[in-house]
């Protein structure tokens, strides 16, 4: 008798109405495709992709009911008929690969950057530079009147249902809370009337759409910020939102504003499964646990135990399009995971640029970049098993290409080798995995712990020589820097060289940044931190007996005195994430590294590093200094300028090519878009 894999996450979900095909559901994401009518083509070939994955329920990103709701200046919207055809093509994409599919409803309310935006109250967001107006009585009747128009043009683009955001401090989380709802009239005050809002919302919405239509509400459970509601409130919305039609509960943590992560890499997985049991055991319609859960095992230990109906998985879906076949084929090993790094899906989203995957840049450009079977094999070369190197070989040889990887290292991996020891960064090791099995997959020939010369490689037969050979550390021109207490981070994260209790660190980069945590946490504690360790850290009451779910962090103990520093005025960390940098900085700032722009840095003796400034000369008394202060390309492999022609076409690609910022996301791309192009 065959067991079924994860029986509890791929077991059918009856709705009464519908049958979704299993308990997993692709969460919404915003791409930037769903902004531009001439962009649904590709929007309807990236969901085509994930339903013929396995998906059982897949989310779209925000739609505006409204202009008042849109994120962006021309927003996406669904406002009149002429809308519906575009969002035709999605369904008809989904169903077609057996598929169902909800169209998210989103009002920005006053996160919006545009002049329109519209809340509860004109209080202004930190991250938004448009004050907005507090909707009328009037305005909020046109509101609910716009969200049903928008359901029921949903129902006849063919979605099999709608989700409303109300999490994550958009316009419906504004109205609940008394962080932005100021007002004292029916709207506002209690929680009766703070609910009024999105409650309205859900009756209209069942009364315009009939009983056999999804409607899943997105209900913050913590939002994270002062001013947030208590578990009570949360509650009392869960019901009447249950009593006014809604179908599905999805659950949502934090507000953008929070000053608190709740996806990075760094949040252990699973972190607020059992927020979502709580509320499970408060209704009797499905609730979904999301946030944080990117493998199947976790997912299905989640419903295993009762903590939730449904897992929602979004960027794990950008990550790999067939998630769930493989999973269901006992397959788990080649699931290309999700990191959550950020880098190339809400960074992009909030620089209003088209959203992707660092380890799967595929996602989003599916009909761009495409990996065929070619009718004229090559004999490919690919030296250096890093991240550009890894993409490069197994995208040459799925496309059909004879391909040989070498690498210096008996082992795969390059950078992201470093980068899993960084604390938060664990998941970085899927990454290697993920190739690893690939390599095989594909019939890639490796050979690791040799070093290959050019000489050997004009001599291999090959058609082309990929040269990924990354980069090697630049030590600045500093008086001294060849002293016994100089170390690169190469020395301290690769090499294990022993480092002092006073350190300074040169180079505010992401390497920097990286470096000042691995030399912060005590050995002593496990990686990756335990959820209620982390909830401690960051003050998160996962009980949520408290107002917003925060309670004070726990006072840090640094193992370390460090000093971060650069040459340049600008800000530490300016070119981290845009969603991700503020928690590397919170991270050292809360253990006491002292952070220091415009230095100069004058000479390294035994006393220390001298350095200027603020014009003021001063002397950092430290044991250790670390040099993190940039990269030279590796491209020795490189035939010379005006070398003769003939033998094998070389190309360079990741570090090797560009060696300014260490770039993971650029150096997956460039190996996958060389190896397509061949």
């Amino acid at each position: 008798m065959t067991i079924q894999a994860y029986p509890h996450l791929l077991a059918p979900l009856d709705l009464g109405f519908t049958t979704l095909r299993n308990r997993v559901i692709m969460g919404s994401m915003h791409t930037g495709l769903e902004d531009r009518f001439y962009n649904y083509g590709k929007l309807a070939a990236f969901y085509r992709e994930r339903a013929k994955g396995g998906v059982g329920l897949i989310v779209t990103g925000g739609i505006s009911p409204n202009r008042q709701g849109w994120l962006l200046p021309f927003g996406g919207t669904l406002n009149f008929a002429g809308d519906v055809y575009n969002h035709r093509r999605v369904t008809t994409a989904v169903h077609e690969e057996g598929g169902k599919i909800l169209m998210q409803i989103l009002h920005s309310g006053r996160y919006g950057y545009q002049p329109l935006v519209v809340s509860a109250s004109n209080v202004k967001s930190p991250i938004s530079p448009f004050k907005p107006r507090a909707l009328t009585e009037s305005g909020i009747e046109a509101t609910i009147r716009d969200y049903a128009r928008c359901a029921r043009l949903a129902k006849r683009a063919g979605y099999d249902g709608i989700e409303v955001m109300g999490s994550e401090g958009y316009l419906l989380n504004q109205f609940l809370c008394a962080r932005t709802n100021l007002r004292q009239d029916r709207w506002g005050g209690s929680i009766e009337n703070r609910m009024r809002l999105p409650v309205e919302i859900i009756k209209r919405i069942r009364k315009t759409v009939g009983e056999d239509f999804i409607i899943m509400y997105r209900h913050s459970l913590l939002d994270l910020v002062e001013g947030g509601n208590t578990w009570d409130d949360v509650i009392k919305v869960a019901h009447a939102l249950e009593a006014a039609g809604v179908t599905i509960l999805n659950t949502g943590y934090g507000w953008h504003e929070a000053r608190v992560p709740t996806i990075v890499t760094s949040v252990p997985r699973a972190a607020f499964a059992s927020v979502a049991g709580r509320l499970r055991r408060e209704v009797k319609i499905p609730v979904v646990a999301s946030n944080r859960i990117n493998m199947p095992f976790e997912a299905d230990d989640i419903i295993a135990r009762g903590d939730a109906d449904m897992v929602s998985m979004a960027r794990p879906f950008l990550a790999d399009a067939q998630f769930v076949i493989k999973a269901a084929s006992g397959r788990a090993d080649e699931i290309n995971t999700c990191i959550g790094c950020n880098q190339a899906c809400l960074d992009h989203t909030f620089a209003n640029k088209r959203a992707s995957c660092l380890v799967n840049p595929r996602a989003c450009h599916e009909t761009e970049l495409v990996y065929a079977r070619t009718a004229r094999p090559r004999k490919v070369a690919v030296v250096g098993a890093g991240p550009a190197g890894l993409s490069a070989a197994t995208v040459a040889a799925e496309c059909g290409h004879a391909v040989t990887l070498f690498d210096s290292s008996d082992t795969v991996g390059g950078q992201f080798k470093i980068a899993m020891q960084i604390p938060g960064k664990e998941e970085f090791a899927e990454t290697i995995r993920y190739f690893s099995r690939k390599l095989e997959l594909t019939g890639v020939t490796v050979r690791l712990g040799e070093r290959v010369t050019r000489e050997a490689l004009l001599a291999g037969g090959f058609d082309d020589v990929i040269v990924a050979t990354g980069i090697k550390v630049r030590m600045p021109p500093i008086e001294g820097i060849k002293h016994p207490k100089v170390l690169s981070y190469i020395d301290v994260l690769q090499k294990k060289a022993p480092v002092g209790k006073r350190v300074a660190i040169i180079g505010a980069g992401g390497i920097g940044f990286d470096v000042g945590e691995y030399l912060l946490h005590n050995p002593a504690h496990p990686l990756p931190l335990p959820v209620a360790e982390w909830a401690g850290e960051w003050g998160v009451d996962l009980a949520a007996t408290t107002s917003g779910g925060l309670v004070a962090p726990h006072a840090a103990e640094p193992v370390r005195q460090l000093f971060l520093m650069q040459r340049k005025a600008s800000k530490l960390g300016a070119g981290l994430g845009k969603t991700s940098g503020w928690v590397h900085r919170a991270t050292l700032s809360r253990n006491g590294v002292v952070m220091l722009a415009g230095v100069t840095y004058n000479k390294i003796d035994d006393h220390g590093l001298h350095i200027t400034v603020g014009g003021e000369e001063r002397l950092i008394a430290v044991d250790n200094v670390i040099i993190c202060a940039g990269q030279d390309s590796l491209t020795e492999l490189m035939p010379e300028e005006g070398a003769a022609g003939g033998g094998p076409v070389f190309h360079k690609i990741g570090g090797a090519a560009l060696a300014a910022e260490l770039d993971a996301k650029r150096a997956i791309r460039e190996g996958a878009e060389l190896a397509a192009r061949l």
